[in-house]
């Protein structure tokens, strides 16, 4: 008797019939969008953070030419090494947060 209780509750199963129907229910696709307010404080966490980490690589570039300019007129090779290595790693950031800043604008502007 149980075993015919199941067979009975399957076939009367409303969404068992919607699946086995010809035409598939119509589903409703809302368009992924933000609302404005959050879009445009998103746009500004988004710039804020780029132009501070732009800032701080500037920075460390000026400091890093002038341990250069320091190491080399009192002779500290060391001193002008770290100051070299310093430009090279302030221009490797300043382009990796341009590279990630404009891939993030470009996928979050893809996705709204």
């Amino acid at each position: 008797m149980m075993l015919m209780d199941a067979v009975r509750t399957l076939a009367t199963d409303s969404g068992l019939q919607l699946l086995a129907a010809d035409s598939p229910p119509v589903v409703p696709k809302p368009s992924p969008a933000l609302p404005a307010a959050v879009n445009t404080q998103v746009q500004t966490v988004l710039n804020w953070t780029a132009g501070f980490g732009l800032a701080a690589a500037v920075i460390g570039g000026l400091t890093g030419w002038l341990l250069v300019a320091v190491g080399h007129n009192t002779e500290r090779a060391q001193l002008a090494a770290k100051g070299k290595q310093s430009v090279l790693w302030s221009l490797c950031g300043a382009g990796g947060i341009g590279l990630t800043s404009s891939m993030v604008l470009a996928v979050y502007n893809m996705s709204i």
